[in-house]
C-alpha cells in the first residue's frame, strides 16, 4: 500500500488566502479528502490498471489543485485487491473504517464491483467505477453512491455488435467462466439478436487462461462468421494469439475481443493482432485533447494511457470538482453536484450523467491496423465507426436499476 499527500506547504497566512478563496473550504471530515485506489498490482489486469490507476489519480489531483480545489488537502492511498472479492471488500472497509477515505476507484473486477458498492451505501462513501460490468447500473445499481464512468459490459459488447452484425450473421463466443465473461456473453447474445444475428455457440475457458488452444479451434471449427473473445487482460492475449497461430485471424473469419487494449496489442503486436475489431470509450489519438492528456500521462508513467487509466482521470476530476463546489465531502452532497455540473475534459466527448449512475459519452469501434499503414510507437488502431453515447449504452428503461423505478 502506498500514500501520497498533495496539497498547500506555503506559510500559514498564504494557506488562510487561498482557503478563503475557495468555496469549498470549510467541511472537510478530517480537514482533508481522501481517495483510495483499489487496483489489480500484480494480476492480468495490472497493464491496464494497477501503477497506471495511481497516476491517473494524482493526474486529476495535480490538475484540480491549481483550479477548482486551490487550499484543500487531498490525499491518495493504492492497494492491491489481487482480483478477490474478499480481498477487496476488506481493503475497502479497512480504508473507510480505520483511514477515513471518502471515495473509492478503479476496482476494476466483477466479482469486486458487485462486493464493494453495499459497503459503500452503507458507509455513505462514493465509488468511482471506471468500468465493470453493466449490473452497477442495472440490478445491482446503487446510484446515491456510485457512477460507472468510461464503459460497461453491454455497450463494449453493443459497439462491435452494432457494426459488425447484419441479418444472418453468426458468432461464437470463447468466454471466461467467472462474472465479467457470463455479462459479456448475456450481452452478447441480446444484441446480436437485436440486429438479426445469431449466437451459435459458446466454449468457456477459466480464469485466468494459460492456453486457448483448444477453444479457439472449437470457435473456428463452428464456422461462425465473427469469433469473439469475451475475456480481458492476459486472457484476451492469449486469445488473439491463438486466433493468429491456427490462422482463424487472416482466414475467412473475423475476430473481435470486447477487451483489446493499447497495452495488449503492444504486447502481442500488428503483426499478430491486426484484423481484430474492438469497442473503446478512449483512445490516445483521437483528437488533440486526447493526445495532450495522453502526453502528460505517458511523461509520468512511460506508456500511453489506457480505457480505464482515462475514466479514472476523468471521474476522478469530476468528483473533485463537485466537492469543491458543494464545500464538502458529504456524499449526498457531492453526488448531487456531480450530477449538476457539467463533464468537460480532455478525455470524453459529450458526456453526462444519468439518473441510474452512467455516464454516457461518445464510444468508438476500431480495428487493428496492419504493420505497414502504422505510423510509429503506439499507432495501432483504425476508426472504424463513431457512436454516439445515447445509440452506444443501454436504454434507461431497459437497465432495470431499482432506484430509478422508484424514483430514488
Amino acid at each position: 500500500m502506498s500514500g501520497t499527500i498533495f496539497g498547500n506547504a506555503g506559510a500559514a497566512l498564504l494557506a488562510a488566502a487561498l482557503l478563503a478563496a475557495t468555496p469549498a473550504a470549510a467541511d472537510y471530515s478530517d480537514n482533508r479528502i481522501k481517495i483510495g485506489v483499489l487496483t489489480d498490482m500484480s494480476g492480468v489486469y495490472a497493464d491496464i490498471t494497477g501503477k497506471g490507476s495511481v497516476v491517473a489519480t494524482q493526474m486529476a489531483v495535480d490538475d484540480c489543485l491549481k483550479a477548482e480545489c486551490r487550499g484543500m488537502t487531498i490525499e491518495v492511498v493504492s492497494a492491491d485487491h489481487q482480483n478477490k472479492a474478499d480481498v477487496g471488500s476488506s481493503l475497502a472497509r479497512e480504508w473507510i473504517d480505520r483511514q477515513g477515505v471518502d471515495v473509492l476507484t478503479d476496482m476494476s473486477n466483477a466479482s469486486i464491483q458487485l462486493a464493494v458498492p453495499p459497503l459503500l451505501k452503507a458507509k455513505n462513501r462514493i465509488g468511482l467505477f471506471p468500468g465493470g460490468t453493466a449490473r452497477l447500473t442495472g440490478d445491482a445499481c446503487v446510484p446515491s453512491h456510485i457512477v460507472q464512468w468510461m464503459w460497461d459490459t453491454y455497450v463494449q459488447v453493443a459497439g462491435v455488435s452494432t457494426t459488425l452484425t447484419t441479418p444472418g450473421t453468426s458468432w461464437y463466443l470463447v468466454t471466461a467462466d467467472y462474472a465479467l465473461g457470463n455479462q459479456l456473453e448475456a450481452d452478447t447474445k441480446t444484441l446480436v439478436a437485436r440486429k438479426g444475428g445469431r449466437v451459435v455457440g459458446s466454449v468457456r475457458h477459466p480464469f485466468p487462461a494459460a492456453d486457448l488452444s483448444s477453444q479457439i479451434l472449437t470457435a473456428q471449427g463452428s464456422g461462425a462468421d465473427i469469433v469473439a473473445l469475451a475475456n480481458a487482460g492476459g486472457d484476451t492475449i492469449t486469445g488473439v494469439k491463438a486466433a493468429r497461430d491456427f490462422g482463424l485471424l487472416g482466414g475467412g473469419q473475423r475476430l473481435a475481443a470486447f477487451f483489446l487494449t493499447v497495452m495488449d496489442v503492444k504486447s502481442i503486436g500488428l503483426p499478430t493482432a491486426q484484423g481484430t475489431v474492438l469497442t473503446e470509450g478512449f483512445y490516445w489519438d483521437l483528437d488533440e485533447g486526447t493526445r495532450a492528456f495522453s502526453a502528460r500521462f505517458r511523461a509520468a508513467h512511460g506508456t500511453v494511457p489506457s480505457a480505464i487509466h482515462a475514466g479514472i482521470y476523468s471521474a476522478v476530476r469530476h468528483y473533485l470538482k463537485a466537492a469543491a463546489s458543494a464545500g464538502t465531502d458529504e456524499a449526498g452532497a457531492v453526488m448531487a453536484k456531480m450530477h449538476a455540473l457539467p463533464i468537460a475534459d480532455e478525455v470524453v466527448r459529450n458526456a453526462r450523467l444519468r439518473s441510474d449512475g452512467r455516464m454516457v459519452h461518445d464510444v468508438y469501434v476500431f480495428q487493428v491496423k496492419a504493420p505497414g499503414a502504422s505510423k510509429g510507437e503506439w499507432d495501432f488502431y483504425e476508426r472504424v465507426a463513431t457512436i454516439p453515447g445515447e445509440q452506444a449504452f443501454r436504454p434507461l428503461e431497459q437497465g432495470g436499476c431499482p432506484a430509478v423505478k422508484e424514483g430514488r
